[in-house]
C-alpha cells in the first residue's frame, strides 16, 4: 500500500537549512489578514519592518515541513487524498525577525481510523543558540486506513458551558488563499477549481494553517495585548473547511495557563471550523 508504517517510522530524520527574514514574516502576516487597518498602530507591528514582531504560527510555513514530510521514506499518497487533520506549535523561545536554522523532521506516528491513516509529522527547529520550535502536523489520508494499525489518541474539548470572554468576526477575503499560498504552500486545492472539485470540493477551500495563524493573532490582540512572546503552544483539530468569502467567528474562554477557542463559519449557521483549540502562555 502506499503507506508503510514501519519504514515511515524507522527512517532517519531528514534535516535541511532553512532561512527567513523581515519578507517572508510580513508576506505571512498579510497573507493571515494582517494590515487592516493598513495605519493601526497595532496593525504595523505585523506589516512594517520597523516595528515587526512575528506571530508564532509563522513556524508553520518557514520551511515548509507539512509538505516535505509527504515525501518521506514510506510515503506515497495522493495529494487529493490529504486533509490537514490538527496542529499544535510548541515555542522554545521567540522567533527572531530574521534567522537560519536547521529544520529536521520525521514521521513521529502512524494512525489507522479505519477509512484513513493518519500521520503525524514532527518538524523541529534550532539555531546557533538553541531549540526555537518543534511542530506537528496530524495529516488524514483518505482511503489508507485498515492496515490494523493503533487508532491513536482521541481526546477532545468540552466547549465551556459559560459565555465566551471575548468573541471576535474576521473576514476572509476573496483572494486570501492566493496571498497565503505565496509562503510555500501549493496545494492546488486552495487555488485550482478542477483540482478542488476532484478532491470533493465545490471550490477551493482556504488553508486550514490560514485560519490557524488568523485565530492565533485574534488571541494574541484581544486577549494576550498583542505580545507574541507570551504564547508557548498552540494545538487545534481542523474540524471543517474555509471558504474564501466567508465570515470567522472565533469565540475566546480564558483557563488556567491559556485560552480556548472555538472558530466557526458565521455565513454556515456557524459550521464548525477549528475545535480543540488551545493557547497556552505566560
Amino acid at each position: 500500500m502506499p503507506i508503510d508504517p514501519a519504514r515511515a517510522l524507522a527512517a532517519e530524520p531528514r534535516s535541511a537549512t532553512i532561512h527567513w527574514d523581515h519578507k517572508d514574516i510580513q508576506l505571512y502576516h498579510l497573507g493571515i489578514g494582517a494590515g487592516i487597518p493598513a495605519t493601526d498602530p497595532d496593525e504595523l507591528r505585523y506589516t512594517l519592518e520597523s516595528r515587526l514582531h512575528v506571530l508564532p504560527s509563522f513556524a508553520t510555513v518557514a520551511g515548509m515541513g507539512v509538505v516535505g514530510g509527504l515525501s518521506a521514506p514510506g510515503i506515497d499518497v495522493d495529494l487529493a487524498a490529504v486533509l490537514h487533520g490538527g496542529q499544535r506549535i510548541a515555542l522554545h523561545r521567540p522567533v527572531p525577525v530574521r534567522g537560519t536554522a536547521t529544520s529536521t523532521s520525521r514521521v513521529a506516528a502512524v494512525y489507522d481510523k479505519g477509512k484513513a491513516a493518519v500521520l503525524v509529522l514532527r518538524t523541529a527547529a534550532a539555531d546557533d543558540d538553541g531549540p526555537l520550535w518543534t511542530s506537528d502536523a496530524q495529516l488524514f489520508v483518505r482511503g489508507e486506513g485498515g492496515f490494523g494499525g493503533e487508532r491513536g489518541p482521541s481526546g477532545r474539548l468540552d466547549v465551556p458551558d459559560r459565555a465566551p470572554d471575548r468573541t471576535v468576526e474576521r473576514v476572509i477575503r476573496e483572494d486570501q488563499a492566493l496571498l497565503y499560498r505565496l509562503s510555500g504552500d501549493w496545494n492546488p486545492l486552495h487555488a485550482d477549481p478542477e483540482f478542488a472539485k476532484l478532491a470533493g470540493f465545490e471550490r477551493p477551500i482556504l488553508h486550514g494553517l490560514c485560519t490557524y495563524g488568523m485565530t492565533l493573532k485574534a488571541v494574541v490582540d484581544t486577549l494576550l495585548g498583542g505580545d507574541v512572546t507570551r504564547v508557548r503552544a498552540y494545538g487545534t483539530r481542523f474540524a471543517g473547511v474555509v471558504f474564501p468569502g466567508e465570515t470567522l467567528r472565533i469565540r475566546m474562554w480564558r483557563r488556567d495557563g491559556g485560552i480556548q477557542a472555538s472558530v466557526t463559519a458565521v455565513e454556515r449557521d456557524d459550521a464548525p471550523v477549528l475545535a480543540d483549540t488551545v493557547v497556552e502562555h505566560s
